[in-house]
C-alpha cells in the first residue's frame, strides 16, 4: 500500500480556510435559523437531536456557527484520500481526488452551510473506508467500529441505515455472502443498534415521526425529486467528473483484487432506489457517490488540468457566496442553489415584520403575538428581531413548542399562511410584502405580512390547522 500523501492534508487545510473565510457572507441559512431555535431534546418530528444541539450551542454568530460544517468538509477530504489508498491509490491519485473533490458543490456546498446533511460528507465514506479495510486487509473487527461510527451518525439523520441496507443486499447480491454469518459484522449491526438505541426509543414512544415526515417530503416533493435526482447525480461532483465515478462502478464490479468490496454497487443502487421511490431529496444518494469517485480515481482515472479548474471554478461560484449580493439575483446561482437564495435577506425580512407590529395601537401590542408560516421566518424573528412578542410557527417541530395562548385577539402574520387564516379572524389586512431588496427570488420574497384581528375560533382549534410538516 502506497504511503499517505501530504498533499491531502494541504489540500484538507485550504477547504477549512476557503470555507472560513467565507462563512459570514449573505447571512444565515433558514435551516440553520431553525436549528438554532430549537431546544436540546432527545428528538424532534423531522430530524435526531445532534445538529439542533450543536446549533444550540454555537447559535451566537453565523461563522461561529460554520465551524461544524468546516470541519466536516475538511475531515471528508481526508477520507476520501483513505479511501483512495486503501484501494490501492498511490499519492498522485489520493491529491488528484483530493483537490478535484475539494472543488465540486457536494464539499463546498454542504460543508458551507450546517445541514443535517453536512456530518454525511463525513460518516457515510468513514463507514464505507472501515469496511473497504476490515474486506482488503483481513481486518474484520473495524466492521464493529464501522457499527459504532453508523450508530452514531444515527444522531444526525436516520437515513444511514439505508447505507447499511445497502450493505446487507450487496453483499447478498455480490457476495462475499458469508460475511452476513460474521461475528464481527452481526456485532457491527449489532453496535449500529445499541449506539443509536436513544434514537429508536425516541421514535417508538413517539408515533414514528421520521416516517411521518417522510411521507410529508414525499407527497410535497416526490414530482421534482424523481427526475431531479438524475441530474443532481450529475451536477454535484460537476459533470466533468462524472466519467470518474461511472468508472469507478466499472472497476469496483470487474476488477479481481476488489472483489471482496464489490457490494458497494449494489448498496449504490439501493440508495438510488430508495431516493427514486421515496421521493424526499433528490441528494441522498451523494454521500455514497463519493466513494464510487474514489474508486475512479484509484483505478487511475484523471482529469485534465484546465478542465478540473473550470470545474472547481463554476462550482465555487455556485456554492460559496462569491458573487456580491448587487448582482446575484440577476444570476441563475439563486435558482441552482437554494442554499444561496435562502440565505439572504433575513434582516430586511426582520425589519419589516417589526414596523407592523411597531404600527400597531399601544393596546394591541400589550398582547399581541407573531406567526411565522415557517421555520425560516420563525428563526430569523426569534434570532434577529429586536421588541417583538412572543414567536410562534406551526411548521415541523416548532408546532410541539406551543401555541399562543387563548385570548390572543392580535396576530401578526407573516408568510404564506396568511391565505389560511383569513377566514379564521374577523378581519386580516396585508400591511405590507417581504422584499429583500436584492432582488433575490426565494421562498419569503414578495409573500405577505398581515395583521389578523379576532378569531372566529378556538386557538386548539386554529392550531390544528396551522401546523404542518415539509
Amino acid at each position: 500500500m502506497a504511503p499517505f500523501a501530504r498533499g491531502v492534508w494541504l489540500v484538507a487545510g485550504v477547504v477549512a480556510v476557503v470555507l472560513t473565510a467565507c462563512s459570514p457572507f449573505y447571512g444565515w441559512e433558514r435551516d440553520e435559523l431553525y436549528f438554532a431555535m430549537l431546544p436540546p431534546a432527545w428528538g424532534y418530528v423531522d430530524q435526531p437531536p445532534l445538529v439542533p444541539l450543536v446549533a444550540h450551542a454555537l447559535g451566537a454568530s453565523v461563522v461561529l456557527l460554520r465551524v461544524p460544517a468546516t470541519l466536516c468538509a475538511a475531515a471528508s477530504v481526508v477520507v476520501l484520500g483513505l479511501l483512495v489508498r486503501e484501494l490501492g491509490g498511490d499519492r498522485r491519485a489520493q491529491v488528484f481526488a483530493a483537490v478535484a473533490y475539494a472543488g465540486t458543490a457536494a464539499c463546498l456546498n454542504f460543508g458551507h452551510v450546517l445541514l443535517t446533511s453536512t456530518p454525511e460528507l463525513v460518516t457515510w465514506p468513514l463507514v464505507c473506508w472501515l469496511v473497504v479495510r476490515a474486506e482488503l486487509r483481513d481486518r474484520p473487527r473495524l466492521w464493529l467500529v464501522a457499527g459504532v461510527v453508523a450508530g452514531l451518525a444515527a444522531y444526525v439523520k436516520l437515513l444511514v441505515a439505508v447505507l447499511l441496507v445497502g450493505i446487507v443486499v450487496g453483499l447478498l447480491v455480490a457476495g462475499p455472502r458469508s460475511r452476513l454469518r460474521s461475528p464481527h459484522v452481526l456485532g457491527g449491526g449489532l453496535l449500529a443498534v445499541l449506539v443509536t438505541l436513544p434514537n429508536l426509543v425516541y421514535q417508538s414512544t413517539h408515533d414514528l415521526p421520521q416516517l411521518r415526515m417522510g411521507a410529508a417530503l414525499s407527497e410535497h416533493n416526490a414530482g421534482e425529486v424523481r427526475w431531479f435526482m438524475w441530474v443532481f447525480l450529475l451536477i454535484v461532483l460537476g459533470p466533468p467528473l462524472v466519467w470518474v465515478w461511472v468508472r469507478g462502478i466499472v472497476e469496483l464490479w470487474r476488477r479481481p483484487e476488489w472483489r471482496p468490496v464489490r457490494f458497494l454497487v449494489p448498496a449504490f443502487a439501493v440508495v438510488v432506489l430508495f431516493t427514486f421511490v421515496g421521493g424526499s431529496q433528490p441528494h441522498y444518494p451523494t454521500f455514497l457517490l463519493v466513494v464510487l469517485f474514489a474508486a475512479g480515481c484509484a483505478a487511475g482515472v484523471r482529469l485534465a488540468w484546465p478542465w478540473l479548474a473550470l470545474n472547481t471554478a463554476v462550482s465555487a461560484v455556485i456554492s460559496l457566496p462569491l458573487l456580491p449580493l448587487s448582482v446575484l439575483g440577476s444570476t441563475p446561482v439563486p435558482g441552482i442553489n437554494l442554499l444561496a437564495a435562502d440565505s439572504v435577506g433575513w434582516p430586511e425580512y426582520v425589519d419589516q415584520v417589526e414596523a407592523a407590529y411597531a404600527a400597531l395601537p399601544a393596546d394591541e401590542r400589550a398582547g399581541a403575538v407573531v406567526l411565522a408560516s415557517n421555520y425560516g421566518e420563525a428563526g430569523a424573528l426569534v434570532r434577529l428581531g429586536e421588541g417583538l412578542p412572543a414567536v410562534y410557527s406551526g411548521h415541523n417541530s416548532l408546532a410541539d413548542l406551543g401555541r399562543p395562548p387563548d385570548g390572543t385577539d392580535v396576530v401578526v402574520v407573516v408568510g404564506g399562511q396568511v391565505a389560511l387564516l383569513r377566514s379564521w379572524f374577523t378581519s386580516c389586512e396585508v400591511v405590507d410584502r417581504l422584499d429583500n431588496g436584492h432582488d433575490v427570488d426565494n421562498e419569503e420574497q414578495g409573500q405577505p405580512v398581515a395583521v389578523c384581528r379576532g378569531p372566529l375560533r378556538s386557538w386548539s382549534a386554529i392550531w390544528a390547522d396551522v401546523r404542518h410538516l415539509d
